[in-house]
C-alpha cells in the first residue's frame, strides 16, 4: 500500500517594501506580514529598499530587481507581495523580470475579504470593491485596441475581447450596486425600527485582530468565530446584550481595520461603517500587549472621524490586558477601560461604562390608565412602542417605550 499526501503545500511568498519616508515601511512590512499568513501563504523572506521616489516600471530599483530575482530561484518562490498599490506596468515588468506571478497590498487585501465573507452583503461588498480594482488594470494592448480610440492602428482581433470585458465589468459592477442599494434599504429600515422600539445600539469598532469578536463571545454567547488571525471576522454581527442597570441594548460587531485600508474597500463597507457611525455608543478595543497599540488607535479614531462621529460617546477598550504586567497596566478612566475578553478580567468595569454612557432619550415603563383616559393609549401607538396592554379592573395597564417628552406628560400614570 503507498501512502500519497494530499496536503497543498503552503504558497512560499516574498515580502517587498519601498521606504520613501511617507510611512513607516517596517511596521507596514511586519503586519502585511500577518495578511499573508491570514491569506493561508508562508512568508518566507523580506526586502526593503529605501528611495526617494517608488521606480514607475519597476517599484524597486534596478539592482534590488536582480536580487528579488536571485532571491526567487534560491527560495522556490512562488508569489511575490509588495506593499504598495502597483501599476499595471509594474506588475507586468516584476512578472516578466522574476518569472514569479506579483500581487500587491490591496490584492492581497480583497482576497482575505472573499475568503472571510459568508453574508450575501459581505460577498456582494467583495465582489464590487474586486471590479472596481481590476477595471483599470484589464490586461491587453490597452488603448491601441480600444474601440473608443478610432483610427487607423486602433484595430485589431484583440478589441472585442478587451472592449467586451470592460463592458461586462461595468455591467456587473451596476447590478452589484443595484443589489447593494436594496440591501441597504433593508438595513435603514431595521435600522429605524430600532429606533422607533427605543433599542439603544452599541458598536465594537477597532484594529483587525484587536480581540473584538472574542469580547462579543464573552459578553453575549455569540458564538462568532474568534480566531488570531487577520480579518477573522467580516460580517457584521448582532446580539441583545443585558446591562447590571438593567437596560438591554443591541451589540454589533464590525468589521477590523488596518492601516492603509485601500479606499475602494471603505467604499465598498460603507454601509457596514455606518453602524458604528449610527449607533449610540462605540466601543473602539485595542490590542493593548501590541507595541503599536497608540498607532492602531488613532487609525481607529481617524475612521471614525471621516464616518461623523464626532459627538457619538466613545469608550477605549484596551483588551489582552492578560499579557501584560500590573505595573504595565495604567487606572481606568471615564472613556479608557482595561479588559481580556479572554479570561473576563474588567468586564464588569466595561459594563458600567456602558451604563454610564446610556443616552437618557427613551424609557420602557409601566402605565395605568383610567378608562376616563383611555385616548392616551391611542397616543402611545401611534407616538410609541407599545410592549402589552391589558384591561383591569382599575383601567387599562401599558408597558411600552416612550420618549422623555411623553414621559414627563405622563409621569403621574406611571406605575412604580
Amino acid at each position: 500500500m503507498e501512502l500519497i499526501n494530499t496536503q497543498q503545500a503552503k504558497t512560499r511568498a516574498l515580502l517587498v517594501t519601498v521606504d520613501t519616508g511617507k510611512f513607516d515601511a517596517e511596521s507596514s512590512l511586519s503586519e502585511l506580514c500577518e495578511l499573508v499568513e491570514s491569506a493561508g501563504a508562508k512568508p518566507v523572506l523580506t526586502v526593503l529598499q529605501k528611495l526617494d521616489r517608488v521606480e514607475p516600471a519597476t517599484f524597486v530599483g534596478t539592482g534590488k530587481l536582480i536580487e528579488i530575482k536571485e532571491i526567487c530561484e534560491a527560495q522556490e518562490i512562488d508569489l511575490i507581495v509588495c506593499d504598495s498599490e502597483l501599476s499595471p506596468t509594474q506588475i507586468k515588468t516584476l512578472e516578466a523580470q522574476t518569472d514569479v506571478r506579483v500581487i500587491d497590498r490591496t490584492t492581497l487585501i480583497l482576497d482575505i475579504f472573499a475568503l472571510r465573507a459568508r453574508s450575501r452583503e459581505g460577498k456582494l461588498q467583495v465582489e464590487l470593491a474586486q471590479l472596481k480594482y481590476l477595471l483599470p488594470r484589464l490586461t491587453g494592448k490597452g488603448i491601441a485596441l480600444s474601440r473608443l480610440g478610432g483610427g487607423i492602428g486602433t484595430r485589431g482581433p484583440g478589441e472585442t475581447k478587451l472592449e467586451t470585458d470592460r463592458r461586462h465589468i461595468r455591467r456587473r459592477m451596476e447590478t452589484l450596486k443595484e443589489q447593494l442599494r436594496e440591501v441597504e434599504n433593508h438595513r435603514s429600515r431595521l435600522r429605524e425600527r430600532r429606533e422607533k422600539d427605543g433599542v439603544i445600539t452599541v458598536a465594537i469598532v477597532g484594529y483587525t485582530n484587536a480581540g473584538k469578536s472574542t469580547l462579543m463571545n464573552c459578553l453575549t454567547d455569540a458564538g462568532v468565530l474568534a480566531q488570531d488571525k487577520l480579518f477573522a471576522t467580516l460580517d457584521p454581527t448582532s446580539r441583545a446584550l443585558k446591562l447590571p442597570s438593567g437596560v438591554t441594548v443591541m451589540l454589533i460587531d464590525t468589521v477590523g481595520l488596518v492601516r492603509r485600508l485601500p479606499h475602494g474597500l471603505v467604499e465598498a463597507f460603507k454601509s457596514t461603517l455606518e453602524e458604528a457611525a449610527l449607533s449610540d455608543i462605540i466601543l473602539n478595543v485595542c490590542d493593548a500587549s501590541s507595541d503599536e497599540s497608540d498607532v492602531h488607535m488613532r487609525v481607529t479614531a481617524d475612521l471614525l472621524a471621516e464616518l461623523g462621529c464626532g459627538d457619538t460617546p466613545i469608550i477605549n477598550v484596551l483588551n489582552k490586558c492578560d499579557r501584560l504586567s500590573k505595573l504595565e497596566i495604567s487606572p481606568d478612566s471615564e472613556n479608557t477601560v482595561h479588559i481580556s475578553a479572554k479570561t473576563g478580567e474588567g468586564i464588569d468595569n466595561l459594563l458600567s461604562a456602558i451604563d454610564k454612557n446610556l443616552p437618557v432619550r427613551i424609557k420602557r415603563v409601566k402605565l395605568l390608565f383610567p378608562f376616563a383616559q383611555a385616548g392616551l393609549s391611542n397616543e402611545i401607538r401611534e407616538k410609541a412602542t407599545l410592549i402589552s396592554e391589558t384591561y383591569t379592573a382599575e383601567g387599562i395597564e401599558t408597558e411600552a417605550v416612550i420618549d422623555e417628552n411623553m414621559y414627563r406628560r405622563l409621569r403621574q400614570f406611571v406605575l412604580e
